[in-house]
């Protein structure tokens, strides 16, 4: 009974501590945190912090493995709502930009030029996760007449997340990145878009710019 108390005893500190490092990383950035910002931010030691990661590096790959999942728990709710598919693109362009709206620097642009081998397993991750995520966007606008219907959809799949994942991977700011991937998003759904979709288009714009 005691072995198992403390075995959850350490697994909710180990939590709050990817947790904290998460949410720290977003802000500030996966190079500029430090442990002894996690540390002075718990309000715990950082030889309690180096108990559970014994470096930087494995913090790093278990917050965004925290971050990846939130993020898709996060899509997988808008999906689910059932929206038009433009409104739904446009639902998880305003969720990607709430969450990542407290950092003046890119965190992805920082955990590419600072830890490149973490950022090629995430970016791994995220294009297994996005590509099935784009291409039934795809396929339920094309099926409620906002998209084309001769769509090629792999190809426009694969042209979309290789174009969002340029601007974080290059675009150091973070406000900066926000407004290339709301062109890009512009842009992608403009060459699917039938007429009807180019209505919805306007108006989903109009909405997010007020």
């Amino acid at each position: 009974m005691f072995s198992t108390e403390n075995q959850f005893i350490h697994f909710k500190m180990k939590e709050k501590i990817i947790s904290k490092a998460s949410e720290l990383f977003l802000k500030l950035g996966f190079k500029s945190v430090t442990m002894d910002d996690i540390a002075g931010e718990m309000c715990i030691s950082k030889k309690t912090i180096y108990k559970y990661f014994c470096n930087k590096e494995i913090l790093i790959e278990e917050s965004t493995a925290m971050i990846h999942k939130a993020i898709h728990q996060s899509i997988d709710t808008i999906v689910a709502e059932n929206r038009n598919a433009i409104e739904e693109n446009f639902q998880i362009r305003k969720m990607f930009k709430e969450m990542f709206k407290a950092g003046d620097t890119s965190p992805v642009y920082q955990l590419k030029k600072h830890y490149p081998e973490i950022y090629e397993k995430v970016m791994s991750r995220e294009i297994n996760e996005c590509n099935a995520v784009f291409k039934q966007n795809i396929q339920n606008g094309i099926q409620k007449g906002l998209y084309r219907k001769d769509i090629a959809v792999d190809t426009y799949v694969d042209f979309y997340y290789t174009l969002i994942f340029s601007i974080n991977g290059n675009t150091s700011s973070e406000k900066e990145a926000n407004k290339l991937e709301m062109q890009a998003l512009e842009y992608h759904t403009r060459a699917m878009a039938t007429l009807a979709g180019i209505i919805e288009l306007e108006k989903q714009l109009q909405k997010y710019n007020s």
